[in-house]
């Protein structure tokens, strides 16, 4: 039996959230932006055929998308004890541990679905007792990838809800450790910045990219998986290769039996 005969009998799950114009995004993040630079019927060829084209402008951390480890400092240093003055400039982005070295993920993943009883509250802080709590029974290995689902995937067609005024849920800094101790590869939710905000320190992002090196995963879509009841699956994504970027946009699926 080949490779894809394996995998075809397998369920797929998009876990990916939507662009388009007026999508959600942090605010200190440049917006997504789209236009149509080029209309069918502009120009019509020999045969009445025409083209029509776009173009796009946006942040590499909107969206569905995956956090580089350069994409925060502490002390001035980033992941490793990386001197960050030493690594950086305007033009040429960051020369250590930018997105563009992640290679494509393929992995073991769990689902941990805290919303089981509605979305958690704004502002709520998701302790390790909550994590431990929707684990339950279910191994997480070292290398795997954690997605932690609040509820606030359902709020993303509505950005001022979504967004609150960057009033989130998520993980506060005990939680992040739990995370950590089990030596993921990487940690993902449905919302706008996975930990608990506001959070003027950030201190679950300093200690899982700066202090452990494991990549943060945003806004991602796990409505569908969650209604399924999947727990535990395969992770398949990979993102856009930006050169020297801090972060980028990210389409995973989930594969399941």
């Amino acid at each position: 039996m080949t490779l894809a005969d394996e995998l075809s009998g397998a369920r797929v799950f998009d876990l990916a959230q939507p662009y388009f114009t007026g999508m959600p995004h942090y605010p200190t993040h440049p917006p997504f932006l789209y236009g149509l630079t080029k209309q069918h019927g502009d120009s019509v060829g020999p045969l009445g055929h025409s083209s029509a084209a776009d173009a796009i402008a946006m942040g590499s951390h909107v969206g569905t998308h995956i956090d580089a480890l350069c994409h925060f400092s502490c002390g001035g240093k980033l992941h490793g004890g990386e001197p960050v003055a030493d690594a950086q400039s305007w033009g040429g982005g960051l020369a250590k541990y930018p997105v563009d070295t992640i290679a494509p993920i393929l992995r073991r993943a769990v689902l941990l679905d805290l919303a089981g009883a509605g979305p958690l509250a704004a502002e709520r802080e998701v302790t390790p007792q909550d994590l431990a709590a929707a684990a339950g029974d279910l191994e997480i290995r070292r290398g795997d990838i954690v997605l932690l689902r609040t509820g606030w995937g359902a709020f993303y067609g509505d950005a001022r809800r979504f967004i609150n005024d960057t009033k989130c849920p998520g993980p506060g800094l005990a939680g992040a450790q739990w995370l950590s101790a089990r030596g993921i590869f990487a940690a993902g939710s449905d919302t706008v910045a996975f930990e608990r905000v506001p959070a003027p320190a950030m201190p679950v992002h300093v200690h899982l990219l700066v202090e452990s090196g494991i990549h943060i995963i945003e806004c991602l879509n796990l409505e569908e998986l969650a209604a399924a009841g999947v727990r535990e699956f395969l992770f398949i994504g990979a993102p856009l290769k930006l050169r020297g970027a801090t972060g980028a946009p990210l389409r995973p699926l989930a594969l399941v039996r």
